[in-house]
Formats: C-alpha cells, structure tokens, sequence
C-alpha cells in the first residue's frame, strides 16, 4: 500500500504515519456559507452539521488514530467569530473526542491556529514532516525538510476538472493531482538545503473537502496555479476523478 492511499469517492485520503493511521483531508472552509453572504451577496442555508458529519463519518470508516486538516480549516482570514467560530467549536470538539486534531496552517488560518492552540496540533505555514510523509498547505514555498519525505500531501488548489460530454453538455467534479516533484524550482527559491534533504518525493494535491468553495480548473485554459511552485514543480503529473478515474497527463485533460 502507498504510504498515503486516497479514500474512495471521498476528498480525503490516508496517510501511514509511524505508529498511527491519519485520516487526511483539505481546505474544510468552515464558516463559507458566512463569507458568501458578505463577500458575494449569496445566501446559502449552512451546511456545517453536515460537513462535520461527513468527517467524523470517514474518521469512523477508516479506524484514523489521527485527523490531519492541509490549511484552511477556516473560511475567514481573521480571528474566527460567529457562526464560523460556533461551526469551528463544534467540530474541533467532536473530533478531539475521538482523536488528536493536526492543522497545517494556511492562508486562512493564522486566527485559528491561534484560538485553539490547546485544543490543535499545530504545523506552521512552511509545512512539516511525520515520519515519511510531508504536509503543507501549498501557499507558500516549503520548508527543506518537507522535501526529505516520500510523499508531500498539500492543499490550497482545490484542484476540479471540466468534463464535456457528446453533446455539448458539461460539469465540473473534483480531482485528484499525483505525481514527481521537480527539484530545480525549489533549489532556486528555497535554497541549497533543498539537495541536502532531497529525496525525489511524490506530489499529491488534495481536492476541497468543502464542496461549495470552488477551485482551480486544472484543464481550461486561462486558469493559473495559486501555488507559487505550481506548475513548474509537477511536469508530469496525473488527475484522478474522486472515484478513482484516472484522466491521464492533468496538463492534456
């Protein structure tokens, strides 16, 4: 088995840390109905109960010793605060009850990660490393010792495909990247470090575990990678649907 093994037809995968099973998901948005509203002008009833459902759910289904959220457990980049913060509570407490809670702080989270520092395992934004797995939100360059891992799990693209069917019609689903890592691009940006710790690791980004906060359309033209390290660092990776699917080269979807 990969040391991390996506879960079917679910945004979440499973990583084999040393002596525990994690249960890995990203980009959970909590509060987004919050930020819609304000933002956008879109009223949407909250979906919070059901997200937290659908998590502690595949925490159950996979018997995880651990939960690992990639950034971005929070919609609103600032200290949390109403509804958001009530929706952050409930599920920071249901899933402490069950197992220990790892953040990866991303580009929403530096209010979060400092109002529940008691209740979170904290990685900062420059990402980490458990065992030989490596795990960064994807806003910013990683830290060299990610790097050292096998597999570096990342968020923050929530990476969707377009399909077209014969007629014209079409939908966007969700998806899967997996594939090397390019090391130039990080020698230049992160420095020398990077050859000392290098150990050819694998890519692989996490779609948005929150359906309703769009993404990056990996297969339109036009469309620019969020992180700075993408897509110069994945030559030749591959997109999958969340069923397993495999589409092939995601830059020839």
């Amino acid at each position: 088995m990969a040391l991390v093994e996506p879960v079917p037809d679910a945004p979440a995968a499973v990583a084999d840390l040393p002596d525990e099973r994690a249960l890995v998901v990203a980009d959970y948005h909590a509060g987004i109905e919050v930020g819609l509203r304000y933002q956008r002008g879109v009223e949407l009833e909250s979906n919070a109960s059901v997200r937290r459902e659908r998590l502690l759910a595949l925490l159950d289904d996979v018997d995880a010793d651990r939960l690992v959220v990639l950034g971005d457990l929070a919609h609103r980049i600032a200290a949390p605060e109403g509804e958001e913060r009530d929706e952050l509570e409930a599920l920071i407490d249901a899933v402490t009850e069950r197992v220990p809670f790892t953040l990866v702080v991303g580009n929403h989270d530096p209010g979060v990660a400092e109002e529940f520092a008691d209740d979170l395992d904290v990685i900062g934004s420059g990402g980490g490393r458990i065992g030989d797995v490596g795990f960064v939100h994807g806003h910013t360059w990683p830290d060299a010792e990610v790097l050292g891992a096998d597999v570096v799990c990342m968020g923050h693209e929530h990476p969707q495909v377009k399909l077209e069917d014969a007629v014209g019609g079409s939908r966007t689903e969700r998806a899967w990247l997996r594939g090397p890592l390019k090391r130039e691009p990080f020698v230049a940006e992160v420095g020398p470090d990077v050859n000392e710790t290098w150990n050819d690791p694998e890519l692989v980004v996490f779609p948005a575990f929150n359906d309703r906060s769009g993404g990056t359309w990996i297969n339109v033209e036009g469309q620019e990678f969020l992180a700075p390290f993408l897509p110069d660092a994945l030559a030749d990776g591959d997109a999958y649907l969340l069923d397993g699917t495999r589409l092939g080269n995601y830059r020839r979807v």
